[in-house]
């Protein structure tokens, strides 16, 4: 029945089908939006770096990332997100292939490596409040919490909608739907990959090694 017809008096009410077109126009507009997002999320971060570029020298006669930083430490945390990004991939993979028992178990993985990254963060920064460092310390410490939480708390996000789509996924399969906010969440969980690298070497790396 096409749109605006009524439907004769005792005639079943009539039914409304989405078209092929419409459904991809829903997956477009929604793969738009999220890019959106990521645009907005680059801009945020940007902004952080920018902010730790100019304070990230002002100790304020306190201690410098020298005095703070275990270089093997961070680089066994950033290992978990890098390991992370390698298993949602295989997610990714396994998900292309239908198997739904299998995108489980990798995106388990995911998150537990996602845990493992959150987890160490809060004991590094449970450390530096311990000796002495916390963010009102100095403008470098102020602008290094504020950078790495930040980071912290969108993985920790990423870590909650994982979970959401896996209990999705579970409980209505690999239909399209989940399968494009799979993708989404892939982008997301790489962008977030990406950033931690610029963390690590602007932070972490270059700031021990100065």
């Amino acid at each position: 029945m096409m749109h605006g017809e009524t439907a004769p008096p005792g005639a079943a009410a009539p039914v409304f089908y989405v078209t092929d077109e419409e459904g991809h126009h829903s997956e477009g507009s929604t793969m738009l939006g999220f890019w959106l997002y990521l645009m907005s999320d680059c801009l945020i971060f940007a902004t952080l770096f920018a902010t730790y570029g100019v304070l990230g020298r002002s100790y304020a006669a306190g201690p410098s990332p020298k005095d703070l930083f275990e270089l093997p430490a961070i680089a066994l945390n950033t290992a978990m997100l890098l390991f992370s990004s390698i298993t949602y991939g295989f997610a990714m993979l396994e998900m292309d292939r239908d198997d739904q028992r299998k995108t489980q178990i990798w995106l388990a993985i995911t998150g537990l490596f996602g845990v493992a990254f959150v987890a160490l963060e809060i004991r590094e920064f449970v450390h530096l409040f311990h000796e002495g460092a916390p963010p009102w310390r100095s403008a470098f410490l102020s602008s290094f919490y504020t950078l790495v939480s930040t980071h912290g708390l969108h993985v920790s996000f990423g870590i909650l909608w994982l979970v959401t789509l896996m209990v999705q996924v579970h409980k209505y399969g690999l239909v399209v739907a989940n399968k494009r906010r799979l993708m989404c969440l892939s982008m997301f969980w790489h962008f977030l990959d990406l950033v931690w690298i610029g963390v690590f070497t602007v932070v972490y790396l270059i700031g021990v090694l100065e």
